[in-house]
């Protein structure tokens, strides 16, 4: 009964491969005859390049699907992921050296050793073996399971069949095959990265107290502080915006979908696009965070969706009452527990390094949650980590619900049965015309009654700061406990998250799910999701007026989708650029004093500030000086003092307002920036491309798009290099950009880019052909249906085999 559907899908699938081959003429014979043959029953898929290396990938099933997937991403980022699979062996530190730091994309751990430390644990402990075996749908399914293995295969075929010319890993012998276990450790390190993920440093430095050693704890404000400011996503290396129009907006009553996550263009956490499609089974195209068997960001014929970083707080503390007479044995309702201790042992260069890490019934006990938040192991006290996510391994099979959605009710159906995403929200749009937002990631099950009950004197701080509880763990009553519709305990179920349905627009940019629609705001979530009535980013406040005002105008189209991602307007400088220009213009002589105590002539700034357009288009002339300029007031003037009108929740698009000029710093940093801008030889009314770049193959290609703190749509977050010319680099931005409608036809009309595009080997073709189209404000027009890519002049076949 199984062979059957399978051989059907295998049918139609040489039919339609067959009809490629024969119908296109500019498929080389090489390409077109290239590994025709499958043998011995291994693995094989198909697949179908079209332009800017996009592959199309078709099999039968999903191993064989996964085989394809791991095949194609290999021939574009070997490099990129034979470095993370070093990671995922705990190999750094004999590689590349202990002190050496990780690219970050698969944890925040600052040093290869404390890398090492941790993800060697995870091996030795059989964590995510555990994990495999969970049956669905609290553990992965078997397709799933399928896909990973295929995954492996694929990759490894590639590396046995083919010449790595990418010369960050050429000849290198760190450039492996690897196993299933290692494709799924990668989803598990995905996992994590909000919980256990951000805090190995914390994790493996964990020692027990010498005799003697301190009695007291943190400081209450200074942790809650350090709290708000860890979980800030306006200081994330990853964010995004996202915005679904209803069939109430649009032209013709149908929903449509901006998609414009903010990752890192470089390293591990990528972006890469394919189509996948089992005859019969599946057809999807997006983009897929590398190493990752399915589409994280996409669409299918009927449905789009996108994702952006949420607020939820991933993870919790238990603070632990420790045993007098022993500090790695804590007490739980009056009894005592002892903690386990692992010892993990980590290759060097030239010797091992052995550490001991400490693990508690609620998690591994950490000392710190980065540098700024020291959590200190004193003689009486621990904190012991809650991560939910630890325990999941499910996202690949949301990731798979949402592939085979028909609509945004099968994309929360998804959601219930599977309950995978561990950090971000979801909005989405249907041919029929719905649109939705949900904050559906999984959470440890903080309660605001919970919080308020057990919450320790410390946590009293951090929880209503941060969202960061710290439970008391010496009570058994202070658990987590769990909902009845929730696959796992101590989260929360389905029925508990913040969800807009159907609303003209609902649109997210990183901050809580309270704005997602200015006109229904979201309430009555608990603090661990996020905030309520509070300031929003300037980003949220610009991108709200943005899309409300898209809504309200209606009769919208995939092409306002495409103007508003690329507008690059600065709504920070709609709210204060002319202020700055006239305030500029009164200072006496035209002069300010810079930091240094130095007098500047600024006169001309406040001309080229009066003058310029308000955007971070590359020829906007202005944009780099106000640029710099912002980013130097905003970091001297605290923001209470920035605005003369302050925030009001009655008002939250629109508050706060009004430039406060008369500010200490104001001057300061006008001169500080008009000094920088002239020592390294860049005129104040320079063109933006001139001096915001990336660099590809020796060729400067101009990048628009602004920062944080500007609120630009499209955001980048480019390096400062004043002897090189300004910005040289970015560090993470716009990435995978998707606008997405329906016209009533069997294809949806898709618009995608990749910026940095699909390989990191600069002897690729495809290593910057979409980077010069986002410099352009340049579209792919996506080849979804079948017609489209038989008539792709770059069409070529390659059919791969185990």
């Amino acid at each position: 009964m199984r062979t059957r559907p399978g051989h059907r899908r295998l049918a139609a699938l040489g039919v339609a491969l067959l009809t490629a081959l024969s119908g296109t003429a500019s498929v080389s014979s090489a390409a077109a005859d290239r590994d025709t043959h499958p043998h011995g029953g291994g693995l094989s898929a198909t697949i179908r390049y079209t332009e800017y290396g996009i592959p199309h990938i078709a099999a039968k099933d999903y191993a064989n699907l996964g085989f394809g997937t791991g095949w194609a991403q290999a021939a574009d980022q070997v490099c990129t992921l034979a470095d993370g699979f070093v990671t995922l062996r705990g190999e750094r530190s004999r590689v590349f050296g202990p002190d050496a730091a990780p690219d970050g994309s698969l944890s925040s751990a600052t040093k290869n050793l404390s890398s090492d430390l941790y993800f060697k644990g995870v091996r030795e402990t059989h964590t995510v073996e555990k994990l495999l075996d969970v049956p669905a749908p609290a553990g992965p399914s078997r397709d799933a399971k399928d896909a990973m293995r295929g995954w492996a295969a694929g990759y490894n075929a590639w590396l046995k069949k083919n010449r790595i010319t990418d010369p960050a890993c050429k000849g290198a012998d760190w450039v492996k095959p690897v196993t299933s276990l290692d494709v799924a450790t990668r989803g598990f390190a995905i996992a994590v990265l909000g919980g256990q993920g951000r805090a190995i440093e914390g994790i493996t430095a964990a020692q027990p107290p010498t005799s003697g050693a301190a009695r007291t704890g943190p400081d209450k404000a200074d942790t809650a502080r350090a709290a708000r400011e860890l979980f800030a996503q306006d200081d994330s290396d990853m964010g995004s915006n996202a915005v679904a129009f209803s069939g109430a907006a649009t032209a013709n009553k149908r929903g449509l979908l901006l998609g414009n996550p903010h990752y890192p263009w470089q390293g591990g956490r990528r972006f890469w696009q394919s189509q996948q499609t089992i005859p019969g089974e599946l057809n999807v195209m997006g983009g897929s965070l590398l190493g990752t068997t399915g589409i994280s960001i996409g669409h299918n014929a009927n449905i789009a969706w996108s994702h952006t970083v949420a607020t939820g707080v991933t993870l919790n503390l238990h603070q632990l009452t420790l045993d007098p007479s022993d500090p790695t044995t804590y007490v739980v309702d009056g009894k005592k527990e002892r903690m386990t201790k692992r010892s993990v042992s980590v290759p060097v260069k030239g010797d091992d390094v052995t550490r001991t890490q400490w693990w508690t019934r609620y998690g591994p006990v950490v000392t710190n949650l980065g540098a700024q938040l020291p959590l200190p192991w004193t003689a009486t006290t621990a904190y012991a980590l809650n991560d939910p996510n630890a325990v999941n391994l499910r996202a690949s099979d949301t990731a798979l619900g949402f592939s085979k959605a028909r609509s945004t009710a099968d994309i929360l159906t998804s959601l219930r049965r599977t309950q995978g995403l561990p950090w971000v929200n979801t909005i989405a749009a249907d041919s029929s015309g719905h649109s939705l937002f949900t904050q559906s990631q999984v959470l440890p099950r903080i309660t605001d009654e919970l919080a308020g009950r057990c919450s320790t004197p410390l946590g009293k701080s951090t929880y209503p700061a941060s969202g960061v509880a710290i439970l008391d763990g010496s009570k058994s009553d202070c658990g987590l406990g769990r909902d009845k519709d929730a696959v796992q305990p101590g989260i929360f179920g389905p029925s508990k998250m913040p969800v807009l349905k159907d609303a003209s627009y609902a649109e997210n940019s990183n901050d809580s799910a309270w704005l997602a629609n200015a006109d229904h705001p979201i309430t009555g979530y608990e603090r661990v999701f996020g905030n309520v009535g509070t300031q929003r980013s300037m980003r949220t406040r610009g991108a709200v007026e943005d899309v409300a005002g898209m809504a309200d105008k209606g009769g919208l189209t995939v092409a306002d989708l495409q103007r508003q991602q690329f507008a690059d307007r600065v709504p920070a400088a709609d709210l204060t650029a002319a202020d700055t220009a006239k305030a500029c213009a009164a200072l006496p002589g035209g002069s300010a004093t810079g930091s240094d105590g130095k007098p500047v002539d600024v006169s001309q700034a406040c001309d080229v500030i009066g003058a310029w357009d308000r955007t971070m288009n590359t020829d906007s002339r202005g944009a780099l000086l106000f640029d710099r300029f912002w980013r130097k007031l905003t970091a001297a003037v605290p923001a209470a003092q920035l605005w003369k009108v302050p925030f009001s929740a009655a008002d939250p698009v629109r508050t706060p307002n009004t430039l406060n000029t008369q500010a200490p710093g104001f001057a300061t940093a006008l001169a500080d920036e008009v000094a920088e801008l002239k020592a390294a030889s860049i005129p104040l009314d320079a063109k933006l491309g001139d001096h915001q770049f990336v660099t590809r193959g020796g060729e400067r290609i101009p990048v628009h798009g602004g920062t944080e703190s500007l609120g630009v749509w499209n955001k980048v977050e480019p390096v400062w290099n004043a002897a090189g010319g300004g910005y040289t680099d970015v560090t993470t931005g716009s990435s995978y950009i998707q606008a997405v409608g329906w016209d009533g036809g069997r294809c949806p009309v898709a618009r995608t880019l990749l910026t940095y595009s699909q390989s990191s080997n600069p002897n690729s073709p495809h290593y910057s052909d979409q980077t010069h189209l986002f410099s352009k404000k340049k579209w792919v027009t996506e080849r979804f249906c079948e017609k489209d890519i038989l008539r792709s002049p770059a069409l070529k076949v390659v059919r791969v085999r185990d």
